[in-house]
């Protein structure tokens, strides 16, 4: 019954695509098919960038502005943006549920990764990466605007929310002792993970232990990455690489990292290209680090000192 379900929900979805112009629709979109849409209005960009002054400086056009850091969290709480403020931005950006979002930015597209999980957690499924982000546009010389577009306003309203699809502390202490069957992947660099160093130079974000979690297996989220062009490695390349650590799709994993932004790029990755069962951790390293009475490994014995 259930897969009989998301069959009939794959063609409603399908056959709306088909009746605005994007039916060659998936997780991943290309640099061409976003060139030939960006006037589309039932295509709306957003760009995802977190250096000041990138989206001014110019963006692809058609593309509107989101801030990770007001738009996408909660203020003054760590948290995600709650259904209100989301439904609030979606309105604003003139997005209904039949738009088709696609979502670009800077570096790699790790926040635009943890838009798109955002998007998908409050149940917007016509969602997408421009696969290569600012990176591969900018490459191929594209063009880019530096007049932010006109959108008309829209009432959009939640309808679900996938709470599925976020992990919190007390589900990742769980799967480290293990007591729940959720498999845990660390997808910072190895010197992060093996407890050498806390976070990467010049970061303010940071935690008082190094290591990682117990059980935990390391798949650097660059690994999926061709580091020529940005873009995704093909599916079988990422089934090749996380099936070497015994992430498979075999069993539900849960991803995380310093703070959440690398980790939604894995994320996307395992769940929306290979379709593996995957939550995000966003309270991530910086969250479980500062834990008290948590299980650590630390490889590297390495100590806090408040430098």
């Amino acid at each position: 019954m259930k897969i009989r379900y998301a069959g009939l929900i794959a063609g409603w979805v399908l056959a709306g695509l088909v009746q605005h112009g994007v039916a060659d629709f998936g997780p991943l979109v290309t640099t061409e098919w976003v060139a030939e849409r960006t006037d589309d209005p039932s295509v709306r960009l957003i760009e995802v960038s977190v250096e000041p002054g990138v989206y001014e400086t110019g963006h692809i056009p058609g593309a509107v502005n989101v801030s990770w850091h007001t738009d996408l969290v909660d203020n003054p709480a760590r948290d995600i943006v709650n259904r209100e403020n989301f439904e609030a931005l979606a309105s604003r950006l003139g997005i209904t549920p039949d738009t088709y979002v696609v979502l670009y930015g800077d570096p790699n597209n790790w926040f635009a990764a943890w838009g798109a999980w955002i998007f998908k957690l409050y149940g917007h499924e016509r969602v997408a990466l421009l696969d290569g982000g600012r990176k591969k546009w900018n490459a191929e010389r594209r063009p880019l605007s530096t007049v932010p577009p006109t959108v008309r306003r829209t009432q959009y309203t939640v309808t679900t929310v996938n709470e599925d699809l976020r992990a919190f502390l007390p589900d990742v202490v769980k799967a480290a002792k293990g007591e729940a069957n959720y498999g845990l992947l660390d997808i910072r660099s190895p010197d992060e993970f093996r407890g050498r160093i806390i976070a990467p130079p010049g970061v303010q974000e940071l935690a008082v232990r190094a290591g990682h979690v117990p059980g935990a297996v390391n798949v650097p989220w660059v690994e999926a990455v061709n580091p020529d062009t940005g873009e995704f490695r093909s599916k079988e390349e990422l089934q090749a690489i996380y099936a070497e650590q015994g992430v498979d799709g075999s069993k539900p994993v849960i991803v995380y990292c310093r703070i959440g932004e690398r980790s939604a790029h894995t994320w996307y990755a395992l769940t929306q290209i290979l379709g593996y069962e995957a939550k995000q951790y966003d309270g991530s390293w910086t969250e479980y680090g500062n834990a008290v009475g948590v299980p650590i490994e630390n490889p590297s014995q390495t100590i806090w000192t408040g430098q």
